[in-house]
């Protein structure tokens, strides 16, 4: 088999993926403590994506909500914890806790695929949300200011969910997600393609290169190269806490400068 006859399986696809196609960050949890007294994150979910916290240093936990009600797992250097689409998770800081983050679909959640648990009236209105969520800035006092009045005003709408579930009542939840679905319906379009560029090209890669073993072929191990990057941007200001960001060409996904901000705007990524 000739070296042409594997290329990458769809035209745009991500030609050096991480593993499983994921996405990753570092994050440094907030420790602004918000109105229930605790320090912490801003509640959110993701809509397609699944996310895995991969602790790394101090102590903490993660609070979350699911139509089998509220739960806090704790966190500590060494622990995993991960959740799937519709999750309505919080970080919470406890003393130095920072987390690796692995998204699925090549870091979709940092590309738009997450919607913050504002009140009802927030969510109902596209231009409310848009303008409750999106940042100033990248850095600075602005920027700092915008992203703890989100978060505070993410924690409202989240104790309002938790108080519900805690009395058995999980209709508000089912109410935040059908109101988080009409939020990012414009941006699904958009996600479709990038999934196809980034986790769906990636698995019919691997398809192809089993094709090829069957049938004793191993052109595509004569192709193995090393790719390494750092981070490229220190201390953003993420739904969670501050985060060192890995806007990778050609591996992950470009990211959205306040995720969750309900644009509808698709950057192609770049490759």
């Amino acid at each position: 088999m000739a070296e042409a006859s594997l290329p990458n399986p769809l035209p745009g696809a991500l030609p050096n993926p991480l593993p499983g196609a994921v996405g990753l960050s570092h994050i440094s949890c907030y420790e602004w403590e918000a109105a229930d007294g605790v320090c912490g994150g801003s509640p959110h979910i993701h809509l397609v994506c699944t996310e895995a916290y991969v602790v790394t240093a101090g102590q903490g936990a993660v609070q979350t909500l699911t139509p089998d009600g509220y739960r806090e797992t704790e966190l500590s250097a060494g622990s995993v914890a991960w959740f799937g689409p519709g999750t309505v998770h919080r970080m919470i800081q406890r003393g130095g806790l920072k987390i690796t983050v692995l998204m699925q679909n090549s870091g979709l959640p940092e590309a738009g695929d997450a919607v913050f648990t504002f009140p009802p009236e927030i969510l109902a209105d596209p231009e409310r949300y848009a303008a409750a969520a999106a940042l100033p800035a990248k850095e600075g006092p602005a920027a700092e200011e915008a992203a703890r009045r989100r978060r505070d005003l993410a924690v409202e709408g989240y104790l309002e969910l938790r108080a519900a579930l805690e009395k058995g009542d999980p209709g508000p939840l089912h109410a935040f997600h059908a109101a988080a679905a009409r939020l990012v319906r414009p941006k699904v379009a958009g996600w479709q393609e990038l999934w196809r560029a980034g986790a769906l090209a990636a698995a019919q890669r691997t398809g192809v290169q089993l094709t090829a073993l069957a049938s004793g072929d191993a052109v595509h191990l004569g192709q193995a190269r090393v790719e390494t990057s750092g981070a490229t941007r220190e201390g953003g200001y993420g739904m969670c806490g501050r985060r060192a960001e890995y806007e990778i060409s050609g591996a992950t996904l470009p990211i959205i400068a306040s995720s969750g901000e309900g644009s509808g705007t698709l950057r192609r990524p770049a490759v």
